[in-house]
């Protein structure tokens, strides 16, 4: 029965070392690219923490003006609120 495999040519000495060659340039390359993305990275880390202290300080106030809100609309429907203003306990 014949082999389905091809017989084994011998590759060029020249194309070997192109061959490594290439793969050497293109792992340094790789890795400059990566150094270059991650310093862009850490750098949009950074500004993104920054603006996440704001944000979470803008939530935390509106959650506490909502907060405010919803009681007092809750003391009006029950009532609540009224007396507390007649007693001097609320503005």
């Amino acid at each position: 029965m014949a082999s389905l495999t091809p017989p084994a040519v011998s590759v060029s000495p020249l194309i070997k070392t192109a061959r490594w060659g290439l793969l050497i340039l293109g792992i340094t390359y790789g890795y400059k690219h990566n150094r270059t993305l991650a310093a862009r990275e850490d750098k949009l880390r950074e500004e993104e923490a920054k603006r996440k202290v704001i944000r979470d300080q803008q939530l935390a106030a509106e959650k506490g003006r909502l907060a405010k809100a919803e009681m007092d609309e809750i003391g009006k429907q029950a009532g609540i609120l009224d007396l507390a203003k007649q007693a001097g306990i609320r503005e």
